[in-house]
């Protein structure tokens, strides 16, 4: 027992020894950026390597990409949006093929995560500050949870990924559906797009594959079922491997959990009605092939992307309102997805419950939820309204041949790394692509880390206190 309390009280003054280090060095002033400047600023340093590599002459099948094609591609995706303005089946080979599988796994699982683990792998000690920066960048509160979440969830997403792979090709093979030549890196590609919730696919070669992505039942289920593990979120992953009962799942697992049920079953039945009456697209299809398709674009429609239907820039004004409000919602947090994120959906709902019922505190399934929580909630979903009712304005005013619909379907894709679209983005000007850029930018780290990026370089703590008085509402 004395050895034990030695050992915990080593690593207690160790611990403390680095956070003294990390925040005052050699007592002598050195500049640090904020960890949310880091983050930022890493993902702005791989989009630019991601666009120069998309812009050498060997990685696509015609004319080398243009600077506009390459930064393009490389934020979507670096983003895992999906939004393109090349095909990447039929402008990319194989090699540009493989670059852009790569910076989709980067952007997919958080370029900090890979970082860290790259750190792990090869024994480095992963310092006080990078935990900080791996914790903002999938948006965890404890900088102790990440080697523990490391272990547990790596192998787990890359068994996930290696059985959408193996179901996808053994289902193509059989069913003759891709060539044997193309079928190992077509699953490899998918099973990882999927999971990223990238919707990047390979199948725009008219030539190869007239009719597009696969939408046999089969091969929906299986990239439907992988973009919803997808969803979940490394936390939720990390306790679902670890933890296999209910009953032992945090409030923010269980929380998560019953949410997303909740949306895909909304979802899917509302695009069932939808789509499967008055003009909807598939009136004349089979029940099954109703029943599939609508479920997963009830699932991909809340940040994967892959289109669910052969014409789905026909989809009826009622599902492009309800695909906007999936999207916007996105995933869970710290997910492969984007979004306001079902967490923070989830706190407002809860709040706004707890209010008209009366109560002074916030609190579910006999837990009560901090007033921080509530405030970060309400400033997220604030920035998140604004910033989407911005762009697609600025949009509007700069492409007068548009309607609302299309712009404000294409920016809320954008802002939740979704990559749907209703057949717009091609037609956007260099000023348009460059907003819709940085929605995708924005979708992927979150309003929370870029506005304090900008404001911790700059704001200092004042210690003045005002007096208060009362602005009406409601």
């Amino acid at each position: 027992m004395a050895k034990k309390n030695n050992r915990v009280s080593n690593k207690i003054r160790a611990l403390t020894h680095e956070i003294k280090d990390a925040t005052q060095g050699d007592n002598r002033p050195q500049p640090r950026l904020p960890i949310s400047a880091r983050i930022v600023l890493g993902l702005l340093g791989l989009i630019l390597i991601g666009t120069a590599l998309f812009m050498l002459p060997w990685v696509s099948t015609g004319d080398p990409l243009t600077f506009r094609e390459a930064i393009f591609t490389s934020v979507s995706a670096l983003t895992v949006t999906g939004l393109s303005i090349i095909s990447a089946g039929a402008d990319l080979n194989l090699f540009g093929q493989i670059i852009l599988l790569i910076l989709i796994q980067f952007g997919g699982m958080g370029y900090m995560f890979i970082a860290t683990l790259l750190m792990v792998f090869i024994g480095r000690r992963v310092n006080i500050l990078d935990r900080l920066a791996v914790t903002n960048s999938i948006g965890l509160d404890s900088p102790a949870e990440i080697l523990h979440i490391l272990r547990h969830v790596v192998y787990g997403i890359l068994a996930i990924e290696g059985a959408g792979t193996v179901a996808l090709f053994v289902h193509w093979r059989i069913n003759d559906i891709v060539p044997e030549s193309d079928a190992l890196f077509m699953a490899i590609f998918h099973s990882i797009s999927a999971f990223c919730n990238a919707g990047f696919d390979l199948f725009g070669n008219d030539a190869l594959y007239p009719t597009g992505t696969p939408k046999d039942n089969i091969t929906l289920i299986i990239l439907g079922t992988i973009i919803f593990t997808g969803g979940l979120g490394i936390p939720v992953l990390s306790e679902l491997f670890a933890r296999s009962h209910y009953r032992r799942w945090s409030l923010h697992t269980r929380v998560t959990a019953v949410l997303i049920a909740f949306l895909v079953l909304v979802g899917w039945l509302f695009t069932f009605i939808a789509e499967t009456t008055g003009n909807g697209v598939l009136i004349n299809a089979p029940l099954d092939q109703q029943l599939v398709q609508t479920w997963f674009h009830s699932i991909s429609s809340r940040t994967a992307g892959f289109a669910a239907f052969d014409q789905f820039g026909d989809i009826t004004p009622a599902t492009q309102v309800l695909t906007i409000v999936l999207m916007f919602i996105g995933c869970a947090p710290a997910s492969m997805g984007g979004g306001i994120t079902t967490g923070t959906f989830a706190v407002l709902w809860i709040a706004m419950y707890n209010y008209t019922r009366g109560r002074f505190t916030v609190h579910v399934w006999q837990r009560s939820l901090s007033p921080s929580i509530v405030r970060r909630a309400g400033a997220v979903l604030t920035i998140s309204i604004g910033l989407v009712l911005g762009t697609t304005f600025m949009i509007l005013l700069t492409h007068p041949n548009t309607t609302v619909d299309q712009v404000l379907f294409e920016v809320v894709s954008a802002f939740a790394t979704c990559g749907l679209s209703l057949d717009f983005t091609s037609e956007l000007n260099n000023f348009g692509l460059f907003m819709i850029g940085v929605m995708m930018v924005w979708g992927r780290l979150g309003a929370l880390t870029i506005v304090t990026a900008i404001v911790q370089s700059t704001h200092k703590n004042s210690p003045i206190k005002y007096p208060e008085e009362a602005l009406l509402i409601g």
